[in-house]
């Protein structure tokens, strides 16, 4: 039988210590392949914290922002359907909306702006859930019963869901300033109103001021500076 030849076996920690060995004649070798592990210190550890705090603060702040805007988008919507419907009732009772007289016409709200349910005539009718026609009533009569009752009920709702609501119906030629900001005072036609004039629902609430500096009354921008919605209006016509 023939043998075969083998090299001794080398053992392992003998490789391990010649390895070594070598690498220890050899400077800068064993920092190059195997470099010192390192933690991070209390100061850096600080450093990060701070500057994650300053942007979670400014994810907060832009939050808030957000909210503050869809509020004020919100109550601008809710203004707009209360307007579209208060056009919508005088064009259902056409034949008191059409009327240029204040007397006859409880739609315009012009004699003052309406800044509280007192400011409401309390001489007008609600019967809207008793019926506004009585015995001697005649058509026209029960017209107006109708349109005072819608003013008052349509008035009502915009006080509670507008903050510090104000509003003001009337014939408008000018309703824009001449730096083109909405105001309140009403400039009716030079020629005076016809059943083809434009009229003019204006609504204002309190909303929240643009600088986010400001606090107390001065965050805040009231109706009495200017009406925040303009919505023109025709009643129709007789044909």
């Amino acid at each position: 039988m023939i043998g075969i030849w083998r090299p001794a076996p080398y053992h392992r920690g003998m490789k391990l210590r010649y390895l070594s060995a070598k690498f220890d004649r050899l400077p800068g070798l064993r920092e190059r392949l195997w470099p010192q592990q390192q933690g991070f210190s209390l100061i850096e550890v600080l450093i990060s914290i701070v500057v994650l705090s300053f942007g979670l603060l400014g994810a907060v702040g832009l939050q808030s922002f957000a909210l503050k805007s869809n509020r004020e988008g919100r109550l601008q919507s809710v203004a707009t359907t209360l307007a579209r419907e208060y056009a919508e009732m005088m064009r259902g009772n056409k034949q008191v909306g059409l009327s240029t007289s204040k007397t006859d016409n409880p739609y315009l709200l012009d004699d003052k702006t309406i800044k509280a349910a007192t400011d409401i005539p309390t001489a007008w009718a609600f019967c809207l859930n008793t019926g506004c026609q009585s015995a001697t009533d005649t058509l026209p009569q029960a017209q107006k019963k109708v349109a005072e009752s819608e003013v008052i009920e349509w008035l009502a709702r915009v006080q509670s869901e507008l903050p510090g609501a104000w509003v003001k119906v009337c014939f408008d030629d000018a309703p824009f300033d001449s730096e083109g900001l909405p105001q309140w005072a009403c400039t009716p036609p030079a020629s005076g109103a016809t059943e083809n004039s434009i009229i003019v629902i204006k609504m204002g609430w309190t909303q929240s001021a643009i600088d986010r500096a400001q606090t107390g009354d001065a965050a805040l921008i009231k109706a009495d500076t200017r009406p925040t919605l303009v919505f023109p209006v025709t009643s129709g016509n007789n044909t």
